[in-house]
């Protein structure tokens, strides 16, 4: 009964997926000051592994990212953005 309980509990781990998380977070580009700059900022997060929807505002000077937290983080954004020219930090 063990064994078959053992091999129903690993059978049901194989087959169940694990999902990523997907965050979003609005990171503030306040170096932002031309129509190219936020072109240069979602190129730039664009790159970043498990990075998907991305809208950067010129007139907020921000850039909201969605991701997957399994793939990347906060920093590796910020770090994107200033290695593009403009530093960001976490938006509160």
């Amino acid at each position: 009964m063990q064994k078959l309980f053992a091999a129903f509990t690993f059978a049901f781990i194989a087959v169940t997926p694990v999902w990523a998380a997907t965050q979003t977070v609005t990171l503030s580009v306040p170096d932002m000051s031309c129509p190219a700059c936020p072109i240069t900022v979602k190129k730039a997060l664009s790159k970043v592994e498990g990075v998907g929807k991305i809208n950067v505002s010129l007139e907020k000077r921000e850039a909201v990212v969605a991701f997957d937290d399994k793939k990347t983080s906060v920093s590796k954004l910020t770090e994107a953005t200033e290695m593009a020219g403009y530093p960001s930090s976490l938006k509160q």
